[in-house]
């Protein structure tokens, strides 16, 4: 199934709109339309209209990277392999760097397991 890119800066607006209007157009937008019934069915309370503002925000504080990783299946409108290759190398350093910690004794095993698994987190 082929979806198209969705745009940062539409669900920010979306959202942000939602403050004023009908709150979760940005869910429906976003590929989520479970949570747009859900803002839309409470739209007679607050709690849409404080949600959509939040992430609205949200969005415009995310960079284009972490928003592709949460909406766009991590898809990066324009391919960059540099950049690719620069974040792989700095998750790298940060890994032999968290060995490092583990075996000088400086934090234990499960802290390195658990840092090890958010940083792999982090790269897919």
């Amino acid at each position: 199934m082929l979806t198209k890119r969705k745009s940062r800066s539409i669900a920010a607006v979306l959202a942000l709109s939602g403050t004023l209007t009908i709150s979760g157009l940005h869910k429906f937008y976003l590929g989520q339309p479970f949570w747009g019934v859900l803002y839309v069915l409470l739209s007679w309370t607050p709690i849409p209209k404080v949600a959509s503002a939040i992430e609205g925000v949200w969005y415009l504080a995310q960079d284009e990277a972490a928003f592709d990783r949460h909406f766009n299946f991590g898809k990066s409108a324009v391919k960059d392999a540099p950049s690719t290759v620069n974040h792989v190398e700095v998750m790298a350093k940060a890994l032999r760097e968290l060995d490092t910690l583990r075996q000088e004794g400086l934090i234990s095993e499960y802290e390195f397991e658990q840092k090890r698994r958010q940083l792999l987190e982090d790269i897919s």
